[in-house]
């Protein structure tokens, strides 16, 4: 059985070991964690949320690196019906802007043009250990790459990103669960795999 075939057999067990599943994604190698998050359906991501939880995750579990403005990449698959595979972009801030424990960052897909980037600060929860994404704050810097910052109520945005909060548990040390919440849980989420 290779890499991918075993980490999709420990997501589809009932009940999900998270410790076996979290060795066997931290064996394998990046692609070999892309792939398998592919096969992610949504009644898997569902589970895998709440195998999870209580699981916190870090600012350095999402951005390793100390410097500021440095792109990290985290390859993600949500429970949408279509276009379901994108990116989560992070990058910590600029001494300039720098804010303990806070990532910058914004949803790279091709449609962004119709949508908004969706940007984002991001931080630890120190209560519950969680990952905070919040589209409700506009980060003042990016990298320099990336698309311009929008508003996250222009266009289309106004129906994506309005309101919107993600909340993240980890899997393992590069694996990510999350669920979208606008004031309350909605019926949806994404599994994230960073690229080092």
């Amino acid at each position: 059985m290779s890499a991918v075939e075993s980490i999709v057999a420990l997501v589809k067990a009932d009940p999900i070991d998270i410790n076996a599943l979290a060795e066997a994604l931290n064996a394998a190698s990046h692609q070999e964690r892309v792939d398998a998050s592919r096969h992610f359906t949504p009644a898997i991501q569902r589970r895998l949320y709440d195998a999870a939880e209580g699981r916190p995750v870090t600012l350095e579990d999402m951005v390793p690196t100390k410097e500021g403005l440095k792109e990290v990449i985290h390859w993600g698959t949500n429970t949408l019906p279509a276009f379901r595979q994108f990116q989560k972009r992070f990058c910590r801030p600029s001494e300039a802007h720098a804010r303990e424990g806070h990532a910058w960052g914004y949803n790279h897909n091709w449609y962004w043009w119709a949508t908004a980037p969706g940007y984002y600060v991001s931080h630890q929860d120190p209560e519950s250990g969680q990952f905070i994404v919040s589209y409700l704050e506009l980060p003042p810097e990016k990298v320099e790459s990336w698309p311009p910052i929008w508003s996250n109520n222009a266009g289309l945005g106004f129906l994506v990103w309005r309101g919107m909060v993600d909340k993240l548990w980890k899997v393992s040390d590069h694996v990510t669960i999350g669920r979208a919440y606008k004031g309350k849980p909605m019926p949806a989420w994404f599994t994230l795999v960073r690229e080092d």
